[in-house]
């Protein structure tokens, strides 16, 4: 797949425009996710110097993207006189996404299995009691217990 994942909050907390410490475990997962030949796209508002930097600290860390805010590495609008700043690709990693960032583990289970992220909360509490002909959701259990992403 082509994957693309933004840096500040997602890879690093957000401390725009520095450079906030790591997430815990974006730097391993990254790492598992490109040595499963998956292409990593750095998307990101960052550009020039800011973009540079984010793209060295990633790279000190051990993590190469396949390119960073276009499609593939030699892009330019030279060559793709329809370039624009929307990315084909297959997954979006983002601190932006509607009901927040899953933590590393969880996206690399989401990856690796091909799966969104309610289906690996629907795995994980699939022996459970449905409560769906209750007043609760069958996520009721979840939520209890802090797994529920809302």
């Amino acid at each position: 797949m082509i994957i693309a994942v933004d840096f500040d909050g997602t890879i690093v907390e957000n401390r725009y425009p520095e450079i906030g410490a790591e997430r815990p475990f974006a730097i391993e997962t990254l790492k598992m996710i490109i040595a499963d030949r998956h292409r990593v796209v750095l998307w990101t508002c960052r550009e020039g110097k800011l973009l540079e930097d984010a793209i060295e600290w990633c790279r000190e860390r051990g993590v190469e993207f396949y390119a960073a805010n276009r499609d593939y590495p030699e892009e330019t609008t030279d060559n793709n006189p329809h370039f624009t700043r929307k990315l084909k690709a297959d997954l979006f990693i983002d601190d932006r996404n509607v009901g927040g960032l899953p933590d590393w583990g969880t996206i690399y289970r989401m990856v690796s299995r091909g799966k969104k992220w309610s289906h690996l909360i629907d795995e994980a509490y699939s022996g459970e009691k449905d409560y769906s002909d209750s007043h609760h959701s069958h996520h009721h259990g979840a939520k209890k217990r802090g797994w529920w992403p809302f």
